[in-house]
């Protein structure tokens, strides 16, 4: 699972719990259209939902190191 995006990462745990959409937002207390966006990649959504999800998985958000190539050089 290394390099996985937030939203491939999410999605992956989720179905290897066997738990579909209905059931992973309930339960962790979010709403199933929260978890869609989340599945989905939106690229707003609110920290402390995100956490929410994650709490139910182990995981918490994080900082980690930036892929700079995908940067613009100056």
């Amino acid at each position: 699972m290394k390099n996985m995006s937030l939203h491939e990462f999410v999605k992956t745990k989720r179905k290897r719990l066997g738990l579909s959409r209905e059931e992973f937002a309930q339960k962790a207390g979010v709403g199933l259209r929260f978890l869609r966006e989340l599945e989905q990649g939106k690229e707003t959504l609110k920290m402390d939902k995100v956490n929410q999800v994650l709490k139910l998985i182990g995981m918490q958000l994080g900082v980690v190191p930036m892929d700079r190539s995908c940067l613009l050089e100056p």
